[in-house]
């Protein structure tokens, strides 16, 4: 029976409050995160760092001082291999490699040779790929891996059909929940990224876009003829002085509030939670709509470990046929060669 090896690349979270700014310093330190000649980089990221270690703390602190990320995203590996198995046909075993903390890919690249694969899947927990994230992750590997870095990649799943079935039945009974207050604002909430990282062809936009229109027609479908509700995609958690992606979440979920709305913010880049989700999302802006006099508030849950995303995954997994190209032309920075 073949063996298959199916790595799980996320971002990591520190495991407690000590691990917080060697985390960030690892995140700063990336060339993908912050572009600058490798001395001048070494230095601004532990300034960053030292300066960023304080609040980020405090978040983690409310999560009971550490990252629940490492946690879900194992119980995703362990789901994967289940819905695998049941496939039949060969042997599967997923591994889990976090970008900034542990168990970081040149821990787990051992591991992944001794069970001796005849193929590796790397599989991004990314459903939108970016050069700072997905691209990120699977450059590290390869550069550990050197001639033994042959990867099927799957490097995206912006509209996975399990992955918009797990968001738009939540989804979908939030907006009823929340229409019974007053009309509703759906924020389509992602992890933005400074603008010129989109102008230098960073697909990243363009898949999110692409993710909450096919769960708005998942999600209306569901609804039926309910009148009163639209719709935004926003981006959230700005890290830089630079000018990033707009709308701000903050700023929307501030002017939709003082409309007397009701609010419901999925978060459509993130498969798990974290402090992203946890704190900003569920803490930070919740308290800012309440203040503002929002009708009513409700965030849909990541999908985690929902069947039907974990079987979209097993069925990404399976299908050996070459992965088509999603972006436009004016994304170069997309991984999939034009056909």
């Amino acid at each position: 029976m073949s063996r298959l090896a199916v790595v799980l690349f996320n971002l990591g979270g520190p495991d407690s409050p000590e691990a917080v700014k060697p985390f960030l310093r690892n995140l700063f330190a990336d060339p993908a995160i912050l572009p600058a000649p490798a001395p001048v980089r070494f230095l601004l990221s532990r300034y960053i760092a030292g300066r960023r270690a304080a609040p980020a703390r405090a978040a983690y602190e409310q999560l009971g001082g550490a990252s629940p990320l490492l946690e879900q995203t194992e119980a995703q590996a362990r789901a994967l291999e289940a819905a695998l198995a049941a496939r039949g046909g060969e042997e599967a075993r997923c591994f889990v490699a976090m970008r900034y903390w542990h168990p970081r890919a040149a821990a787990v690249l051992p591991a992944v040779r001794d069970y001796g694969p005849d193929e590796i899947v790397a599989l991004p927990l990314y459903p939108q790929f970016s050069t700072t994230t997905s691209g990120s992750s699977l450059a590290e590997w390869r550069k550990l891996a050197g001639e033994q870095s042959r990867l099927r990649v799957l490097c995206c799943h912006p509209q996975l059909g399990g992955l918009v079935e797990a968001w738009a039945g939540p989804l979908a009974e939030a907006v009823r929940r929340a229409h019974t207050h007053a009309p509703v604002r759906v924020l389509f909430t992602a992890h933005g990224l400074p603008e010129r990282v989109i102008a230098g062809g960073d697909p990243y936009a363009w898949q999110v876009e692409r993710t909450a229109e096919a769960l708005r027609s998942a999600t209306e479908a569901r609804l039926g003829a309910l009148d009163g509700v639209d719709w935004r995609v926003t981006w959230q958690s700005r890290a830089t002085p630079e000018k990033w992606l707009e709308p701000d979440t903050g700023a929307e979920v501030e002017a939709a509030a003082k409309e007397g709305r009701a609010l419901v913010l999925a978060p459509i880049a993130f498969v798990s939670e974290h402090s992203e989700t946890l704190v900003e999302l569920d803490i930070e802006y919740r308290a800012l709509a309440e203040r503002a006099g929002a009708a009513a508030w409700e965030r849909v849950a990541t999908p985690r470990t929902a069947p039907a995303y974990i079987e979209g995954l097993a069925d990404l997994v399976l299908d050996r046929r070459p992965q088509p190209r999603l972006c436009p032309a004016s994304c170069a920075g997309c991984p999939v060669a034009a056909p």
